[in-house]
């Protein structure tokens, strides 16, 4: 009896992480730390950024409030997702809409606490990024150019929060994020194709619905072309350093993207694909502490003394 209780709890832990996208917390946190070391923080130490209150408070307001994100895009996306993602609408539905509501709100009411911990410039910050992520789920993701829009605003926003507390507004870390961006729009464009069935059955009016599979095609290629130019402009800045071989990578996979893009007709291959997408952006956030190398040693040697 007392091994099924434990195997309900295993599985209701597993199911809420299932529901928040434990996964994508995870890489968000370790992009906003790694990002606010080597890019955002050039003059301060590991740890006195490690150790930072107010960074630690931005980072458990962002989870709070994209767990509670996804909470909400759960609930409104449970008949879709009974045809995209039946296994994993199974393995969520284990955990009672009431339990989650009431975890939704929760999270928020306590991301927005930790953003008034900040300053009230944060906690305006967070709580117009609550009600941003509820009308997306709501109503803008059902709509063609709002949806792709608003999704890849919504996924770079906890960045942005990160960005202006330490104010750096150099001209790389514009250009790298327009390149994240393009590259989340891809992506954004193949999931649709590959939800593409729910949400024509739901009366999803996304891009590819409005537009068609072609379409669809033809402005990804167009998105992963445009890649290029702020790549070129990335390479002619010598603090890049290492991660220049992050974008070399990254150039030839977006090219095979394309191509396999172009010739996908199955939502296996369109899975595939956004499955690529997300390691090549994993890889990135990793890659980022050989962004000016130097800087790897200063910190480590101030650590030292």
């Amino acid at each position: 009896m007392t091994s099924f209780r434990v195997k309900r709890i295993i599985y209701k832990i597993l199911s809420l992480l299932s529901v928040i996208r434990g996964y994508n917390i995870l890489v968000l946190v370790a992009a906003q730390y790694l990002a606010s070391i080597f890019i955002f923080s050039k003059g301060k130490s590991i740890r006195e950024v490690i150790f930072d209150l107010h960074l630690l408070y931005i980072v458990v307001a962002s989870i709070c409030v994209v767990a509670a994100g996804y909470i909400v895009n759960n609930f409104y996306d449970a008949k879709v997702d009974r045809i995209n993602r039946p296994v994993k609408t199974g393995l969520d539905n284990l955990v009672k809409q009431e339990t989650k509501l009431s975890l939704y709100f929760f999270l928020n009411f306590l991301g927005f606490i930790f953003g008034i911990l900040i300053s009230w410039r944060a906690a305006l910050f967070f709580a117009l990024y609550i009600f941003a992520i509820w009308f997306y789920s709501h109503k803008l993701k059902k709509h063609p150019f709002t949806g792709l829009i608003s999704a890849t605003i919504l996924t770079v926003s906890p960045f942005f929060a990160v960005f202006v507390y330490y104010g750096n507004f150099s001209k790389i870390i514009f250009v790298h994020a327009v390149f994240l961006i393009l590259v989340i729009m891809v992506r954004e464009l193949i999931k649709e194709l590959e939800n593409i069935k729910g949400a024509i059955a739901n009366n999803y009016i996304t891009f590819s619905v409005a537009y068609g599979e072609l379409m669809t095609k033809k402005l990804s290629i167009l998105l992963l072309i445009l890649t290029l130019f702020p790549v070129a402009v990335l390479f002619s800045y010598p603090a890049l350093s290492y991660m220049r071989y992050y974008f070399y990578f990254a150039m030839i996979i977006l090219i095979f993207i394309g191509f396999y893009l172009w010739k996908s007709k199955t939502r296996n291959q369109y899975r595939i694909l956004h499955n690529i997408l997300k390691l090549l952006l994993l890889i990135g956030v990793f890659c980022l502490v050989f962004i000016d190398t130097s800087l790897i040693v200063e910190k480590v040697i101030d650590r030292l003394n």
